[in-house]
């Protein structure tokens, strides 16, 4: 549908660029929040650097891990080495505050609109900032959820009190054997309720957020709707990128919006209504406010 050649509305940060995006923020009947991994770096949960090695020196030592997603596929020869890198993992980028607030800067902007969020983030920190449950769709998973390696089932589990204690009680990379988390029908070791091949389970809960999103999309077809993308990048774009691109081009009243730390861009065809903001996401959304 959309020719190879994109716009880019605006190359940085400048009075006019948060004007038109504040304006169209205030001018829109409904927002759909489509945020990607961009936002949470923006908050502070960077997956290298001095935060990384801080929390992580002694898996960086031994196994040579260069940043937390490489971790995230490491071979550890042992589930009790696998469940001290991911209950680990897991407490400092689920159970854990943003160290910026980005997201409640976010949530102040729209909290008196008719708002939904799409987000490919697993790190549950919209519904920490605030924001309302029934107004989310995780799509790609949770980090707070288990489910069966296999999976013998299509149910997920609550895992904070497991990785609490993982955390509490793991010693030299390991953690006891009798924390190792199974599967309590088949018996198979538990995996992450995260996205990454055919054996992702979608649980009732994925499948209702679905139905809300696909809802909410349907009571505003017509309606002047901002399709406010935050820090999406290139992995994923079928996800959040190309449906905005078609929802705002099918839309009269809708208008695209891209806020991006390096790059911000929409298709040609979109250009009279597309607002692309290359920037520090935080620093954006404050200024906004």
């Amino acid at each position: 549908m959309f020719s190879k050649t994109s716009t880019r509305t605006s190359t940085g940060l400048s009075w006019e660029s948060l004007a038109r995006l504040r304006q169209a923020l205030d001018r829109a009947d409904a927002v759909v929040i489509g945020a990607g991994s961009g936002l949470s770096t923006s908050a502070g949960f960077t997956y290298s650097g001095p935060r990384f090695q801080a929390h992580f020196g002694d898996f960086i030592e031994k196994y040579h891990i260069p940043d937390l997603y490489s971790g995230g596929f490491y071979p550890f020869p042992s589930l009790e080495e696998y469940w001290a890198w991911w209950s680990r993992h897991i407490y400092w980028n689920r159970y854990v505050d943003a160290p910026k607030p980005v997201y409640d800067d976010l949530l102040e902007l729209v909290r008196e609109k008719d708002y939904f969020v799409l987000t490919t983030n697993v790190d549950h920190q919209f519904q920490k900032a605030g924001f309302d449950k029934a107004r989310l769709f995780y799509t790609q998973g949770d980090y707070g959820l288990w489910q069966c390696s296999q999976p013998c089932h299509p149910a997920t589990y609550d895992n904070e009190a497991a990785v609490r204690e993982m955390v509490a009680r793991q010693k030299d990379l390991r953690v006891p054997s009798e924390l190792v988390p199974h599967c309590p029908v088949c018996g198979r070791p538990m995996t992450m309720n995260l996205r990454a091949d055919h054996t992702f389970v979608e649980d009732q809960g994925w499948h209702q957020a679905a139905a809300r999103y696909q809802d909410f999309l349907q009571r505003h077809q017509r309606s002047r709707v901002l399709f406010w993308e935050l820090g999406v990048g290139g992995n994923t774009p079928a996800i959040i990128k190309y449906p905005f691109w078609n929802l705002t081009y099918q839309n009269p009243k809708a208008t695209y919006a891209c806020v991006n730390l390096q790059d911000a861009f929409a298709p040609k065809e979109l250009q009279k209504r597309s607002l692309c903001v290359t920037g520090d996401i935080g620093a954006i959304l404050k200024a906004l406010s």
